[in-house]
């Protein structure tokens, strides 16, 4: 197996959404973006993927245009094409539609020389689900401090 580094992860879509599957797909990008992706500078807070045409485009990924790049830098929050099977693109489609879930980058990372996008296949939580999330992270923090101050 190939060693991988992660880039960049959504902490947000873990927050907004229960995570149903996860999926791992390439991503077409131009050298520029690859070079400031290695420096760091992208963000995937707001991303979302759409599918248009049998073909999925992560949207409103920003990259921010690489410092050396000048002539060859492209717009930081253009669609970018993933790369996945036609017929798994069909399935998830079909999935989206049919059961109102949504496909969500949850971490962008190098698999050798190769940037790859984790999606993550996603039902949105109510207000109330956050809260009991929040209070069942509390709850857990205050047991372990408690263990940790009675071990000493």
């Amino acid at each position: 197996m190939k060693n991988t580094k992660t880039i960049a992860t959504n902490k947000k879509a873990y927050h907004e959404y229960y995570v149903v599957e996860t999926y791992e797909t390439g991503i077409s990008l131009c050298g520029t973006e690859v070079k400031s992706i290695r420096q760091g500078n992208v963000n995937l807070k707001d991303a979302w993927v759409g599918i248009d045409d049998g073909e999925m485009y992560i949207k409103q990924m920003h990259i921010s245009p690489y410092e050396y790049g000048n002539i060859f830098n492209r717009d930081s929050k253009r669609d970018r094409k993933l790369l996945m099977h036609k017929r798994e693109i069909m399935r998830l489609f079909g999935e989206v539609k049919q059961q109102g879930l949504t496909l969500i980058p949850l971490s962008l990372y190098f698999k050798g020389s190769r940037v790859k996008v984790q999606l993550g296949l996603c039902k949105g939580k109510q207000l109330h689900d956050k809260r009991a999330v929040a209070a069942k992270k509390d709850a857990n923090r205050a047991i372990e401090r408690a263990l940790k101050e009675q071990n000493r």
